[in-house]
């Protein structure tokens, strides 16, 4: 089995636990880290998880990984309704992606309803809180095995 995967974090996200926790919840960035990092290791993969409030430095780690990972887990945050730069970039990685939003972007402001992303993504996890990141490292697991 493939095992190595990367959890990308767009902007604003490090400030999980200090912003609209209506919309957020109140976990940090770091416990949302730890979480992730946990599962991870019990489901036998080896992840990254990486945040940057810069356009250019995640479609370079998207770039980056297209020969070092065998899947990609993203929150592009707000860059999901603008980027069609971190789109492209997505679309080269032709591997598993499971596109993660812990508000649920649909039932929200009428820009935030667009994702760009969506529709080249394997799947997405939308408005279950901190948890779609764990429901989307389980799903990238079964993806990986074979087992979806």
């Amino acid at each position: 089995m493939n095992n190595k995967i990367i959890i990308i974090n767009g902007p604003n996200l490090n400030l999980l636990g200090e912003r609209e926790q209506s919309q957020y919840g109140s976990i940090t960035f770091e416990k949302l880290k730890e979480n992730c990092l946990q599962k991870s290791k019990e489901l036998g993969l080896e992840v990254e998880f990486t945040q940057s409030n810069i356009e250019g430095e995640l479609v370079s780690l998207i770039q980056k990984s297209i020969k070092k990972c065998d899947g990609i887990i993203i929150n592009a945050a707000a860059f999901t309704h603008t980027s069609v730069a971190i789109r492209d970039a997505l679309d080269i990685f032709k591997k598993p992606i499971i596109e993660v939003h812990i508000s649920n972007i649909y039932k929200r402001e009428e820009f935030r309803q667009k994702s760009l992303i969506s529709d080249i993504v394997t799947g997405g996890v939308f408005g279950l809180g901190a948890d779609g990141y764990i429901l989307a490292i389980i799903s990238m697991q079964k993806l990986l095995s074979n087992e979806n």
